[in-house]
Parts: C-alpha cells; structure tokens; sequence
C-alpha cells in the first residue's frame, strides 16, 4: 500500500502549524490554567490533541 503524500502533506503541514501556535502563545502567556510546563510537555506529547486542549482549556481567559 503506497501512502498518497498530496493527501497527508497538507494534513502535517496544519498539525505542525497548530503545534507552533499553541507552543508560541503558552510561552507569552503569563499565566495559564494549570502549570506552563505541563501545557508545553501536552502540547508536544498529544500531537493534535494537545494544541486543542490547551485552546480549549489551558489558556486563562482575560
């Protein structure tokens, strides 16, 4: 079975984007729900699942 690579690029390609994002605004962030360090290890551990739950849950609400 041969993977089609125009099908998964863009897919990895959004992943990665997310992942820098959420990693980008945990690090500006002052404060967090929750330790900073344990969203930032979630973030990079929990691939897709990561970056959502801390958009959803990690970052405190102004």
């Amino acid at each position: 079975m041969e993977i089609s690579w125009q099908l998964v690029a863009p897919i990895l390609i959004l992943q990665l984007i997310l992942v820098v994002t959420a990693l980008i605004h945990c690090i500006r962030q002052e404060e967090t729900n929750g330790p900073k360090w344990l969203w930032i290890i979630l973030i990079l551990v929990l691939n897709l699942f990561g970056p959502i739950l801390y958009f959803l849950i990690g970052r405190k609400k102004d």
